[in-house]
């Protein structure tokens, strides 16, 4: 496992710490996912927030890594075209990426990127562009996800937060299912309702809530 240095270090704790409360907290949201998509399979997912420093890109990262470990090929797509950071979490360049893929629609290789963990692969953001939300929306997106599809068996796409900017919202409904990640203590409950409310006019299909940074109850050890 070649994933290293201290962002990735303290991010990354189904790595760091695979038998901890936080790492099997993960595998439960990984084995819901899966539950709650048997009649409708999941492949293409985004994760989205309300606000910055929520946790959208840390629960993506620890996500992705739980469903590798599940012997499936997964792949992670930062289409956060304004604060890209899976780069820095598994530590490979950010020269080429999304937007590169968008730009230069060659029908060569995608700039997808090995990790360091069997079965995860990144495709980064790239240069960042002056009007993200345009080139998401755009034709050349639609036609990225439809081949990033057959590149593995769960695609996750890092988005910012939808209450900030209209990136993830444009991007939603082009995916089979919105995962919406909220901070406890941090984030207000009028903006988590505004999420939502975003969300479901665009018809995304949202499929649950994440809640970081919860107390973990005393004495509970199963």
């Amino acid at each position: 496992m070649a994933v290293n240095g201290t962002a990735a270090e303290r991010a990354l704790i189904t790595l760091r710490d695979p038998d901890s409360a936080a790492a099997e907290a993960y595998r439960t949201l990984r084995t819901n996912i899966l539950f709650s998509s048997l009649d409708r399979p999941l492949h293409t997912l985004v994760l989205t927030s309300t606000a910055p420093d929520e946790g959208k890109s840390t629960t993506l990262a620890n996500l992705a890594v739980t469903m590798a470990q599940a012997e499936q090929r997964v792949l992670m797509v930062d289409c956060d075209l304004r604060r890209p950071s899976l780069h820095s979490l598994f530590g490979v360049p950010n020269d080429r990426g999304v937007t590169s893929a968008l730009l230069e629609q060659s029908e060569g290789p995608l700039p997808i990127q090995e990790t360091g963990v069997a079965g995860l692969r990144l495709l980064a953001s790239g240069p960042l562009p002056p009007r993200p939300a345009d080139l998401l929306g755009s034709r050349r997106m639609g036609a990225l996800i439809e081949r990033l599809r057959g590149e593995a068996d769960m695609v996750l796409f890092d988005t910012p937060p939808v209450v900030a900017v209209t990136d993830a919202a444009v991007l939603a409904p082009r995916v089979d299912g919105v995962l919406l990640v909220l901070q406890a203590g941090h984030t207000r409950r009028d903006r988590a309702r505004e999420a939502r409310q975003m969300l479901e006019k665009v018809k995304a299909n949202i499929i649950g809530v994440v809640l970081n940074g919860s107390r973990l109850e005393r004495g509970y050890n199963y």
